[in-house]
């Protein structure tokens, strides 16, 4: 008879639930019960725990000894050697492979699992695929054997993180499920979470471990009922994810931008973080390579990510000192090239993000018109006097880019100081002013549909009729298709211009721009910071507009985004599905017009990600992306769409779906 072990892997670097293996369930650690119930076995020779090498698993593996069981240590980088070395050195035929944080592992579906094995000729038997059981009651068998030979296909990174993933997807081999009597693979019996811990805890009996699981079922224990989990998810989550997991644990929201959250593009999914970014690639905590035809950098990097040039300056910068009780030259120089770039105005302030800009922006009109009423058309960043206008009306700003923003927090006085218009609806504005107490009207120039003829003008018109101040926010229109505004393109000037994302290069650089009767306003009301004042954001922008110059990135890039637009138009039109191309061309996006809309977005972004393409419904094209580029990319959007087109339905993006669908809007995480 061949030799049989399982062998459990268990590690206390958990990133999710550090320290998991020894957590305590009903005073057990949670290595301890996978080892008491894996001792019911009667299909088990031994039982072995395999380990990670290193100081930190030192505790584990003096725990799991004085416990008398068996444990192998091997590399924390490559579990499937791991497993092979543990078999190998042990002499095991036959591995049931089980993780740790299955505290309710049971022995009579490993019995089975393996009896199954033992009578047949296949080279896995398994619970989980397609799953029936509950998620932590996972048991797969195979032989050394098989495992060796799998290893010797060049596995990818991934299949050495999770073992039996060959075994199971490449179609090689031959693979027998076993099914429950009733599936209740929607529950799930594991510990990934501080919660599942806690869960658990509360809804098992203290005898549980003596229990199998028809018995704990039999007492109405349903598991820990999470729709926000899926199954196995640790199975698809990289360093990234996991780390995003351990984030949202300790920063509200998980980071500080909305549009950079995981749970905007695959929750639970997304690489998340990076290791090193250059041209349009982007590098994860893992060492994986994605080509960027997504965001760049929300919209920063439109040389490409890591310019030469512009890092180079920056590191002189650095080099020279950063901060000083003095001020930094290059705020000058700045300041002169932006007013050069902008001959209707005469001055400028400097802060480090948009938002800031767009908050200055609005103080310094209030200041310069004795009045309060700010009308607004799109999306100008967080602030109390943005965020007011959903006071008079919680939905005011559905329609400006982000849907569901509160405005919990903003004071209730200033409801009333916001009013909101669509864009091109110069009715609507007139109307407004004619209420009268409008300091200014701020919009940006153009971002889903451009201006009807004359919108502009007769904008321009009436601020001037009415002694408003006409604010343009070109935070993100900014340098994409012009060298400066994209108003110019129009020939309408404003009287307070703001500028960010781009004019750095992905350094913290942003700007007001404006006529010195308004600016000087900035004189009768405080405005100042200190980081306002660092080093490293003018001298990046002061090369980033020269880089510009040179390489007239604007052309290029807006001959990039017009590519990718007639690129999506064709293949969308193929697909038969409805849909709108839409956005600045330098800049652009799409949607189908279905219900099921938000599911296949997400599983578009899923099935680019598994290229190594991080991709969404927008596009924000750079100096790095050239035209070869461009064409793969769309060779691979035309495939990934006509399988969608093919078996659209919400049935199939439930099927195929990794995670759960992305969140639309403005979403609370915790």
């Amino acid at each position: 008879m061949p030799k049989v072990a399982a062998i459990v892997q268990a590690r206390m670097g958990s990133s999710r639930l550090p320290n998991k293996s020894l957590r305590l369930l009903h005073g057990k650690s949670l290595v301890e019960l996978v080892g008491c119930r894996l001792s019911k076995c009667s299909s088990l020779d031994q039982i072995i725990f395999a380990i990670p090498k290193g100081e930190a698993d030192d505790i584990l593996a003096n725990e799991l000894a004085s416990l008398g069981y068996a444990v192998f240590r091997g590399p924390s980088d490559d579990v499937q050697k791991r497993y092979v070395e543990a078999a190998q050195k042990h002499s095991i035929d036959v591995i049931v492979r089980v993780t740790a944080d299955c505290p309710l592992i049971d022995w009579h579906i490993v019995d089975r699992c393996v009896e199954a094995f033992i009578a047949s000729n296949s080279d896995l038997v398994s619970n989980v695929s397609p799953p029936s059981f509950a998620d932590g009651l996972d048991v797969e068998v195979f032989s050394t054997e098989t495992l060796v030979r799998s290893r010797s296909n060049s596995p990818s990174a991934f299949a050495i993180e999770h073992v039996t993933w060959d075994l199971r997807e490449s179609g090689r081999y031959k693979v027998i499920n076993i099914e429950a009597p009733e599936d209740f693979s929607n529950e799930r019996w594991t510990v990934d979470y501080e919660s599942d811990l806690e869960s658990l805890a509360k809804l098992l009996p203290e005898n549980f471990e003596s229990l199998c699981w028809e018995e704990i079922r039999s007492l109405g224990f349903r598991g820990v009922m999470d729709t926000a989990r899926i199954r196995n998810e640790g199975a698809f989550m990289g360093s990234g994810q996991k780390l995003w997991t351990k984030a949202k644990g300790l920063i509200p929201g998980g980071g500080m931008l909305l549009s950079k959250r995981a749970e905007m593009f695959l929750p639970n999914l997304w690489p998340s973080y990076y290791s090193k970014a250059k041209g349009f690639k982007v590098w994860d905590l893992d060492g994986v390579e994605y080509s960027d035809f997504a965001l760049m950098g929300v919209g920063t990097s439109s040389l490409g990510y890591g310019d030469d040039a512009v890092d180079e300056a920056v590191i002189e910068a650095v080099r020279a000192g950063v901060m000083s009780s003095l001020n930094s030259p290059g705020e000058v120089m700045l300041a002169e090239r932006l007013v050069e770039l902008n001959p209707w105005a005469d001055m400028v302030r400097f802060t480090r993000s948009g938002g800031e800009a767009n908050s200055v922006a609005v103080r310094i009109a209030r200041a310069a018109t004795g009045r309060d009423k700010v009308l607004v058309c799109g999306y100008h960043g967080w602030h109390d006097w943005y965020l007011a206008a959903n006071l008079s009306s919680e939905d005011a700003l559905n329609g400006h880019l982000l849907p569901g923003l509160d405005p919990a927090g903003v004071p209730k006085q200033l409801a009333g100081s916001i009013s909101t218009f669509q864009y091109n609806d110069i009715q609507r504005i007139r109307e407004l002013v004619a209420e009268g107490g409008v300091a200014a009207i701020k919009m940006e120039v153009e971002r889903n549909s451009p201006p009807e003829p004359g919108f502009l003008q007769s904008v321009r018109k009436l601020c001037d009729e009415n002694d408003i101040v006409l604010i343009f926010d070109e935070c993100t229109s900014g340098f994409r298709e012009t060298f400066g505004g994209l108003h110019s393109k129009y020939g309408v000037e404003p009287d307070l211009a703001m500028y960010g994302k781009a004019l750095g290069n992905g350094y913290a650089i942003a700007a007001v721009v404006g006529r010195e009767l308004i600016m000087q306003a900035a004189q009768q009301s405080f405005i100042s910071s200190t980081f306002w004042t660092e080093r490293l954001g003018p001298e990046a922008a002061v090369v980033t507009l020269r880089r510009m110059e040179e390489s007239q990135s604007w052309n290029h890039n807006l001959a990039m985004g017009i590519r990718v637009k007639q690129g999506w138009q064709s293949v969308l039109q193929a697909s038969g599905l409805p849909f709108t191309v839409f956005g600045l061309d330098a800049m652009p996006s799409f949607i189908i017009n279905l219900p099921e809309w938000n599911s296949a977005k997400t599983l578009i972004t899923q099935e680019f990600l598994k290229a190594n393409i991080l991709a969404t419904s927008s596009f924000y094209p750079s100096l790095a992306h050239k035209h070869e580029d461009i064409d793969w990319y769309l060779d691979k959007f035309s495939s990934i769409l006509e399988q969608i087109a093919r078996n659209w339905g919400e049935s199939y993006f439930n099927r195929a779906l990794l995670s759960q669908p992305a969140h639309q809007g403005f979403r609370r995480l915790n």
